[in-house]
């Protein structure tokens, strides 16, 4: 079976996570086409990792531009693994506006949220694209660079 996901951040291409849609050993990755969000969002970069982040707050923040891939399911539960699939971020259905040669089509597609945020993190800058080299300077650190033993949850989850 396969599964419409809207990457928004650190997976998209030209990105620092973007080798795991493009590792066969994580299952198949295909992308589809650039995307944005029907509803507005906050996306914000958050902790001291820079980890981008949608915060579920529909009507706030942007329609934020992202990228629309078809996965497999054993793609799909490598990006929950990442993820940290429900117990950090929470994976739902919702529209994305994706552009087609002359038209603009709605589909579903899995994102991943952040629910049950600390309220003060809508009040910290928020972005409509996000880029790790972007010009905010607020470079992404990889899992593999972090303290293994720091738990940066309770500075964004309530």
């Amino acid at each position: 079976m396969t599964h419409k996901v809207f990457v928004y951040g650190t997976l998209k291409r030209n990105e620092p996570n973007h080798h795991w849609l493009t590792n066969p050993d994580h299952g198949s990755g295909k992308f589809l086409a650039e995307g944005t969000t029907k509803s507005k969002y906050p996306l914000i970069i958050g902790t001291k990792y820079n980890i981008p982040f949608l915060l579920h707050s529909p009507g706030d923040g942007h329609h934020v531009r992202g990228e629309v891939y078809e996965v497999d399911d054993t793609m799909l539960s490598k990006l929950d693994i990442l993820e940290d699939h429900p117990n950090y971020y929470v994976r739902e259905i919702d529209d994305i506006v994706i552009k087609l040669d002359s038209h603009e089509e709605i589909v579903k597609c899995w994102v991943y949220f952040l629910k049950n945020f600390r309220p003060e993190l809508l009040s910290k800058q928020q972005f409509e694209n996000y880029s790790s080299s972007g010009s905010h300077g607020l470079r992404y650190l990889e899992r593999s660079k972090r303290d293994p033993n720091d738990n940066y949850y309770p500075q964004v989850k309530k």
